[in-house]
């Protein structure tokens, strides 16, 4: 089996892993995990040889874009002192912990050594988090802030990453030109995004073709990232900054072709890559154990200390963090989403999991030194690193599920009831608005507008059902049905038409353009 057949093998099972993980009840990201590290004990499956430079920026940028799909500027700024404490300041307790014990319990292992280990095992997975929590029908404060989390920790830990490498191989080290690293590498990184998310809103205007637009949006992200590093800035930080401005600047009520084909485009993406991803952190287990060479046993051990003060330390951190939080939240009234409960802390503290980009910094350790030497403990500290990744993504993303359903916690169903009862009233009542401005102006039969009255309180009752009295629930029910009725003819007549069409491309003398644009008329009309 040679890299490209590895490839098409990863990419199947992404596909697979989903509704597979959907009837087991497990994450799909997990079970790609797994079936990765079943390949790599296969004889036949060649090791992987991917650049280590290259596992940030092909991986990282898709992913992190998709993941600001699913959230808003607004509610970072809502969130923003539960993020900071988990991902600011959990991520440098955690990097100062494990350096601490990696420094006393490896032999011959530097401080530097062990701070890098301790970046590189400390921010948890915003893949992971988001695609685990996001299946197990949580709270949605809880996926916000475990979102907010995995998006902002690996700024904070990259950079500190790097600097800590470059103590390692200059042999030198500076707290202020640190500090200074860490602020310089935020402002190039949100000014980069910034103003690549205006030319990009400029660009999208212009180009106006939904397939454009797509295209477009899947090479924001490299971009992004790529400009960014260049810059000596966080390329992490600067596709996060580009994507919340798109996200906040060029939401077009009305192109709902585009947003459909986009967030398709967008969910293939998501899946496609979430599963390489994790499929390749099974297969590195070629090198993790090539790395442990005759002292794996010991080197076990090591590992389990660190997996423990990782686990424990965001325990630790979290009771008194989620305890200050809500003290400031009853002080201050913010307007934030916070754990309510010991339950909800809890399942916080069993989804930090490691995953892609713990792998990636763990394979971009430099080999040697500037002055010509090996770079001191890689190979434990590459071992260290995917123990902690294998434990905690496997272990804890298996027994996740279990816990949720074990503590109860689950997302409060009457809230969002609420929520979509009040955007229908505000949509019905912004349909019948818009129908009495242009009553105003055009002069509508009767009928017509009796039917399109009809049809401004249709669209909330569609969205919630609640919004109509016990009383018209039984004439609203019937009405419906017979509207469900009528859709359903008019699907099969669209269908026979299609049909008709599609058959037509085999026929001598057809034009298939010709045949696909009426094809694609059918289409849109369908949807509508």
């Amino acid at each position: 089996m040679d890299q490209l057949a590895l490839l098409l093998v990863l990419l199947l099972g992404a596909v697979v892993t989903v509704p597979l993980g959907e009837r087991l009840g497990l994450p799909s990201p997990v079970l790609m995990t797994l079936a990765g590290i079943v390949l790599a004990l296969l004889p036949f499956v060649p090791n992987v040889q991917v650049p280590p430079d290259f596992i940030l920026p092909l991986l990282l940028p898709p992913l992190l874009y998709a993941a600001v799909q699913r959230t808003s500027w607004r509610q970072f700024a809502a969130n923003v002192r539960p993020i900071l404490l988990l991902a600011v300041a959990l991520v440098f307790v955690t990097m100062a912990a494990v350096a601490a014990v990696a420094n006393s319990i490896v032999p011959g292992l530097p401080i530097a050594a062990a701070v890098a280990l301790g970046a590189l095992v400390a921010p948890p997975d915003p893949v992971a988090a988001t695609a685990v929590a996001g299946s197990l029908g949580l709270p949605r404060r809880l996926v916000s802030i475990l979102e907010g989390e995995g998006l902002f920790n690996d700024v904070t830990a990259i950079v500190l990453y790097h600097v800590a490498i470059a103590a390692v191989v200059s042999g030198t080290f500076s707290w202020p030109n640190a500090v200074g690293s860490l602020v310089l590498s935020a402002v190039v990184a949100v000014a980069m995004g910034l103003a690549l998310g205006w030319i990009s809103n400029k660009l999208m205007s212009v180009l106006g073709d939904a397939t454009l637009q797509i295209g477009l949006s899947l090479l924001v992200p490299f971009v992004s990232y790529v400009l960014a590093e260049e810059l000596h800035g966080s390329g992490v930080l600067a596709v996060l900054t580009t994507a919340l401005f798109l996200a906040t600047h060029t939401a077009d009520a009305d192109d709902v072709m585009g947003r459909l084909a986009g967030n398709s485009f967008w969910q293939i993406v998501d899946t496609l890559v979430t599963g390489v991803a994790f499929g390749l952190i099974g297969l590195e287990l070629h090198n993790a154990f090539g790395a442990a060479g005759g002292h794996a046993y010991e080197m076990l051990g090591w590992g389990a200390a660190v997996i423990g003060v990782v686990v424990f330390v965001r325990l630790l951190w979290l009771l008194p963090a989620t305890w200050l939080a809500k003290r400031m939240h009853k002080l201050r009234d913010y307007d934030e989403e916070i754990p309510t409960s010991w339950r909800e802390t809890v399942v916080m503290w069993w989804a930090g999991m490691r995953g892609v980009a713990s792998v990636a910094l763990a394979l971009a350790i430099p080999l040697k030194t500037d002055s010509g030497e090996p770079f001191p403990g890689r190979e434990e500290i590459i071992f260290i690193a995917f123990a902690v990744i294998i434990a905690t993504l496997v272990i804890q993303g298996l027994t996740l599920p279990w816990l949720v359903r074990k503590l109860g916690v689950r997302a409060d169903t009457d809230a969002e009831r609420e929520l979509e009862h009040s955007l229908a009233i505000r949509a019905a009542k912004a349909a019948k608005r818009r129908l009495r401005e242009i009553e105003d102006v055009e002069d509508l039969p009767e009928e017509i507008s009796e039917r399109l009255q009809r049809g401004a309180g249709d669209i909330g009752v569609r969205i919630s059902p609640d919004l109509i009295d016990d009383e018209r629930r039984e004439w609203v029910t019937k009405r419906v049905e017979r509207i469900k009725t009528v859709q359903r003819i008019q699907r099969e007549m669209m269908s026979a038409a299609r049909h008709e069409v599609l058959s037509a491309r085999n026929e001598p003398g057809s034009d298939p353009e010709i045949v696909d644009r009426v094809l694609r008329h059918l289409d849109v009309r369908s949807m509508r």
